[in-house]
């Protein structure tokens, strides 16, 4: 079966391919000889030798490929079942249908390999959209070089109305940028100095003074298209035991064409009459559709929806999709935006600030994002940072430090009990907090609590109705969070999420989504980074928000350049069309195996039909495989009809 050569990017007019430009010209000479042998114009030695000639240039591609499977692989494929079909042709005389069997096959091999091509390279047309120069300050000016030769740290102007050339952080200026080329995403972003920015982003108004931080040739949209040429190499366990079939099947056909060949002759029958039929099993039970029957599909999945900003890395994991029953989500920057801000301060023995300022003292030098927004409520605050030593990390619940020579553990209500430290003097506050969906971080001596902190943190504004429309699914919801039943509940209730683990380490995490995988198939929801152990052990793994950020793309089976939970429901509408698709063509190339095979040994059909049904079915097979790059439009019909109906009902 054909494959697209390597590099293959660019193949130009259909034309111009070369395993079709051959199947068109061997067409051409055949189909000449054809009509001229038939009205008589052309000696019949002549025609022959006009069919002798297209055969070559027809089947050069295919002829080659098989043969150097062969020596090399030491496997039968479907091209050395045509091969013998062809030179059988041949021997009995059938010089028009030889022909007709290579030009037949070629050009729907051509097409095939020629429309695999095109829809595993289509993702490079991404780098188009960014410019191929770049207008770089240089001794006081501006200098126009071509955009290979940036490099980290030269700064470059973007104009309004100019993309981005390569990623980069803003160091002067402000303006909106349509990041969709990257994220998917259409709406325009804001942004300002300190910013980053990605390769290919249309900046929609000001001027940009940008510092590169990558090359050209490693940018995001660079990245995003070495991850989905990969992700269309690797396979899913369907795709892997059709392709075994496939080499144990092919040699079985030979074997069961020779001994249709030979065995009768040895009981006298006529060896002409069995070999026309051997041959025409040949044609007849080759699995060219059924080989082709997943790879298509995956292949324009994975590119349609690395388009659109979702990297799938691997057919195993679009499969997966198709069969999702759970998502679990993180809480912290998946439902909500990963952005907690300090509400209440209740101290005890000391006032509001002094809470605060000993807080983020304790706090600052933890990547935690609850640490993150207390010392920058006391930044905003103007409240100057206490020198703290002897700072330690406590995995899952808070941290410990030295301030103004005493210790101090700051962190959940969890940790404080499980440390002994009382909180009765809190406990009323802490419980109604927390029934308020708020996250409460206790400050404490080693001996008692001196205050408590409740920070709440923004759910993402499409986050219920991502909820809603994943139940009208009929797909289970689970929140998994490392925060109190009581705030993991009320968080849940607003959602309209299914069940919550609260109060969960990650280990804890693992843990639960290993139970919930013993009910049905789980999609694990996360950032990509705290949480890459329960991304790990799902069935399958999202990471959000991850352009730019190399580590999300690899803790997860599938990285969301955006921060957009609507992008789920389209992974998962891609897993569900590329599933239906495959499907649909298994059966279909199965079915056009059993009936033709009996016709074959039958004698009821002859080349000519064989190829013209084996082809027909095959290119069928590869056009429907293409209707799994389609989810992603399909979606975009949907929200336009939700957008015109709701405006209408206004």
């Amino acid at each position: 079966m054909a494959e697209p050569a390597e590099g293959s990017v660019g193949v130009g007019r259909w034309w111009q391919f070369p395993p079709l430009r051959g199947a068109l010209i061997a067409g051409v000479i055949a189909g000449v000889a054809f009509v001229l042998e038939r009205t008589q114009l052309l000696p019949h030695g002549v025609a022959i030798g006009a069919y002798a000639l297209a055969i070559p240039i027809g089947g050069w591609h295919w002829i080659r490929e098989g043969i150097s499977e062969l020596i090399a692989e030491r496997e039968v494929g479907i091209e050395i079942l045509m091969i013998a079909a062809t030179a059988g042709a041949a021997l009995l005389g059938m010089w028009d249908e030889a022909a007709a069997l290579v030009v037949l096959y070629g050009a729907a091999e051509g097409l095939e390999a020629y429309t695999y091509a095109r829809t595993r390279s289509s993702i490079r047309s991404l780098l188009d959209l960014a410019p191929k120069e770049a207008r770089v300050l240089r001794d006081g000016g501006e200098a126009l070089i071509p955009a290979a030769q940036l490099q980290p740290g030269d700064r470059f102007v973007v104009r309004p109305g100019e993309a981005v050339v390569t990623d980069g952080v803003i160091i002067e200026g402000r303006s909106s940028l349509n990041e969709a080329p990257v994220t998917g995403e259409s709406m325009p972003v804001d942004k300002t100095v300190g910013a980053k920015v990605f390769a290919g982003s249309l900046n929609t108004e000001g001027a940009l003074t940008i510092e590169a931080t990558t090359a050209f040739a490693d940018n995001t949209l660079a990245r995003i298209i070495h991850l989905v040429e990969e992700a269309q190499e690797q396979k899913g366990k369907a795709q892997q035991w059709i392709e075994r079939f496939g080499k144990r099947y092919s040699p079985a056909v030979l074997i069961a064409a020779a001994l249709l060949i030979i065995v009768p002759s040895l009981f006298g029958l006529p060896f002409e009459f069995w070999a026309q039929r051997g041959v025409v099993l040949l044609v007849a039970a080759a699995p060219c559709a059924l080989i082709m029957s997943m790879p298509m599909a995956m292949a324009a999945g994975i590119g349609s929806a690395g388009r659109r900003g979702i990297l799938i890395k691997g057919g195993a994991h679009l499969e997966h999709l198709g069969r999702i029953k759970i998502v679990a989500f993180d809480k912290t920057g998946t439902l909500t935006v990963g952005r907690p801000a300090v509400i209440d301060l209740i101290p005890s023995g000391m006032d509001a600030e002094e809470l605060l300022r000993t807080a983020a003292s304790v706090e600052h030098f933890s990547q935690h994002p609850l640490a993150q927004a207390i010392v920058a409520a006391a930044e905003r605050r103007g409240l100057k940072r206490k020198p703290a030593a002897d700072f330690q990390s406590i995995t899952g619940g808070g941290a410990k430090a030295t301030v103004d020579a005493r210790t101090w553990i700051i962190g959940s209500p969890i940790l404080m009990r499980e440390q002994r430290i009382s909180l009765n003097a809190f406990d009323t506050q802490i419980t109604a907090l927390q029934a308020d969906g708020k996250t409460v971080v206790v400050l404490a001596t080693a001996s008692k609590a001196v205050g408590v902190i409740s920070l709440q943190d923004e759910l993402r504004p499409e986050a219920a109705q991502v909820i809603a429309d994943l139940h009208r699914r009929h797909v289970r919801t689970v929140m998994l969070t490392g925060d109190n039943t009581l705030t993991g509940e009320a968080i849940a209730k607003r959602l309209g999420i299914d069940d919550v683990r609260a109060e969960l380490k990650p280990h804890d995490k693992v843990t639960a989504v290993q139970e919930l995988m013993q009910q049905a198939p789980v999609l694990m929801v996360g950032d990509g980074v705290n949480d890459a152990p329960a991304l790990a052990a799902a069935n399958c793994s999202v990471a959000m928000g991850a352009a730019g950020t190399d580590a999300a793309i690899e803790a997860a089976d599938i990285a969301l350049m955006a921060d957009d939970l609507n992008k789920i429901l389209l992974a998962l509408d891609y897993g569900h069309k590329a599933r239906d698709v495959s499907l649909q063509n298994i059966v279909l190339s199965i079915g056009v195996l059993v009936a033709m095979i009996p016709l074959a040994v039958l004698g009821v059909i002859g080349v000519a039909t064989a190829v013209l049904v084996h082809e027909a079915a095959e290119l069928l097979a590869v056009a429907n495989g293409l209707r799994a790059g389609r989810a992603g439009a399909e979606a975009d019909r949907a929200s336009q009809q939700v957008t015109l109906t709701a405006a209408v009902d206004s």
